[in-house]
């Protein structure tokens, strides 16, 4: 029963990530892209400056800072996609999925700062009077109430595509790895490993948004820092092929023959993909957590969350796929994910450290992410009940960590996109249609700063 179930979600998530869904986020954000005019590109370092907190009022409406709202969002995003994403895409579509990794990153940027404006702009309120964001909001409270049977969709699916499946089943696969746990002990192994994962995930959660806020803010930039000095000793020591690495890429990315099939299509789409799960543009998970902060201006906003495709996908994940393609493991690998990943460091780092400090890097991504997407979930449950019964996906959230923990890596993949890209559908229509309000709200805002009205 449970391969027909593996069968059936691997089957329609191949059929859900067609043609359309490729030309709805990246042709969407394209437009998003042309549309601005470039005019947020033009103020990256107002986005550094206002999350630094020189625009920070502790009397504005919300729950988290500027800086809390990002670093909670890049929790989620810079985690095992970055990691365990990255050799996904290079095992599954070759090196030229990186480019199409790039170019959906350098679209999603845009799509990031208008949904995320949008989720500012259109905040709603739960029963008990607190700030909500998010494209089910977005959607009921920018289009109206005859819209809202889509974003009850979008909940629906949010609570698919939030689930902790990847993350925890990476995680507990990289410390199977690393111990070299036997075959026969394998399932015990990860029964119990996943058991404790989500007892300290439960320690977290529970707290609530502002606590999950707290603890993200302080692990984000250590694993970040971490992990980046790791790559880049890796990248140091192979530093002669890097030019041929970034040649691979590129003649790679328009030939398709890492592909199944040879189908450039194929390549485009699992770029795209691996790059949905790293930075979520499109996707619908970021605005929910910036529609949290602490803020009466939707554009500051949009430009904070503007950041979050630059760092989580053309900094972190570029580095772990030249990490990757540096060390040559990827040719000839039978395995998939973290395993592909850990070899490869492993390959180049001497005496083990390469499985030491990834570990350790893993062990930081993957809590900060499964802390954060326990709060997605909540808000679509919410959504679609009220915060008490919401409160309870909580325990429903943790019950996941423990049965990712022991399924195949195969299933995980195939249910997540597909929650991933129902998800993307009603937030990328409902963004390109208000998309006119941002585009005023930002000439209005830009205005104020030029004349220093702030």
């Amino acid at each position: 029963m449970f391969l027909s179930l593996q069968d059936i979600v691997s089957q329609f998530s191949s059929w859900v990530w067609g043609i359309p869904l490729l030309i709805l986020l990246i042709g969407g954000g394209l437009f998003l892209f042309i549309y601005s005019g470039l005019v947020p590109f033009r103020y990256l370092g107002h986005a550094v400056n206002i999350l630094r907190g020189k625009y920070d009022k502790h009397n504005s409406p919300g729950d988290l800072s500027h800086y809390e709202a990002l670093s909670s969002a890049i929790a989620a995003t810079v985690g095992m996609g970055n990691i365990s994403g990255v050799a996904i895409a290079i095992a599954s579509g070759g090196p030229g999925a990186i480019f199409w990794m790039w170019v959906s990153a350098f679209v999603g940027m845009a799509t990031k700062f208008f949904t995320c404006s949008l989720s500012i702009m259109y905040r709603g309120k739960d029963n008990e009077g607190n700030a909500t964001g998010g494209p089910m909001y977005v959607i009921t409270e920018g289009l109206g109430k005859k819209w809202k049977p889509i974003a009850i969709f979008f909940s629906i699916a949010g609570l698919v595509g939030t689930l902790p499946a990847f993350q925890a089943n990476q995680l507990t696969q990289t410390l199977i790895d690393v111990f070299h746990v036997n075959e026969n002990n394998e399932f015990t192994a990860k029964l119990l490993l996943g058991i404790t994962i989500a007892i300290i995930t439960s320690l977290v959660i529970f707290g609530g948004i502002q606590r999950i806020g707290k603890v993200a803010g302080k692990l984000v930039p250590i694993m970040v820092v971490i992990y980046l000095i790791t790559v880049l000793t890796i990248l140091v020591l192979k530093v002669n092929f890097i030019p041929e690495i970034f040649s691979l890429i590129f003649t790679d990315a328009f030939s398709g023959k890492a592909v199944l099939g040879g189908a450039l299509g194929s390549l485009i789409i699992t770029g795209v993909k691996r790059a949905a799960f790293s930075n979520e543009a499109g996707i619908g998970t970021a605005p929910m957590m910036h529609g949290t902060a602490k803020t009466k201006e939707p554009i500051r906003e949009g430009l904070v969350a503007m950041l979050g495709p630059a760092i989580d996908t053309l900094l972190v994940c570029t580095l772990t796929a030249l990490a990757i393609l540096a060390s040559g493991i990827w040719k000839n690998f039978d395995g998939n994910g973290i395993s592909l990943t850990l070899t490869s460091f492993d390959a180049v780092l001497p005496y083990g450290l390469g499985s030491i400090i990834l570990t350790i890097c893993v062990l930081i991504f993957a809590f900060s992410t499964l802390f954060t997407y326990s709060f997605y979930g909540y808000s679509c449950l919410r959504f679609l009940t009220n915060s008490k019964i919401g409160s309870y996906y909580n325990y429903f959230y943790i019950a996941t960590i423990v049965v990712a923990s022991i399924v195949k890596l195969e299933f995980v993949i195939s249910l997540i996109d597909s929650g991933y890209a129902l998800m993307a559908i009603p937030t990328v229509i409902s963004t390109l249609i208000l998309a006119p309000k941002v585009k005023k709200a930002a000439g209005v805002y830009f205005q104020k700063l030029k004349t220093n009205q702030f």
